[in-house]
């Protein structure tokens, strides 16, 4: 079971499971969750992936992406793997989904629901190696910036939530500037 996933459909309605290398190779729907978490200066801490991973590896990503096993909720199973790759346990917040199908130069499919959580901290983490190589905390300007220049060193699926992302903090940002105006 731990190397299962849980397929969906287009509404997120669960269908069954799969082993998650099928679901990746046969482009099966199935349900996803993606990370980020941000310091008390704003920068979000992004990480490398390890080299060994069977897609998208050495690729600069999110804090942590996976996907929840069958059984547990997607919230779950994000606290689990933030936990398993970065070593931190930090309170989650769900902020959005989306759905994308990416394919994959050596013939796997990554067609996943990805639900989109935040959480804050200032700590470090303590990488799993097996998942994640290296580790930054950075500005989404510089973010922003690096990945214009550099687009291949990113993963498919950061660079399409990113604008939704930066749209959020954004406007959470902006509250915040207006209530500090009226108190």
């Amino acid at each position: 079971m731990d190397n299962d996933v849980i397929l969906v459909n287009s509404d997120d309605q669960q269908l069954g499971s799969m082993n998650k290398l099928e679901a990746h190779q046969r482009g099966a729907l199935h349900r996803a969750f993606s990370i980020f978490i941000f310091n008390s200066r704003g920068e979000l801490l992004i990480q490398k992936r390890a080299r060994e991973k069977y897609h998208s590896p050495s690729l600069w990503t999110n804090t942590c992406c996976s996907h929840p096993q069958p059984g547990e909720t997607t919230m779950m199973g994000a606290n689990r793997r933030l936990v398993m790759e970065m070593g931190m346990k930090v309170e989650l917040s769900h902020q959005f989904q989306f759905y994308y199908k990416s394919d994959f130069e050596n013939g796997l499919i990554e067609h996943e629901v990805d639900h989109v959580f935040f959480g804050y901290s200032d700590c470090q983490p303590l990488l799993n190696t097996n998942e994640a190589s290296d580790w930054e905390y950075i500005s989404l300007g510089d973010l922003l910036q690096k990945i214009e220049l550099t687009p291949e060193l990113f993963t498919s699926w950061f660079k399409i939530c990113l604008p939704k992302v930066i749209s959020i903090v954004e406007s959470e940002q902006l509250m915040v500037v207006s209530q500090n105006k009226t108190t």
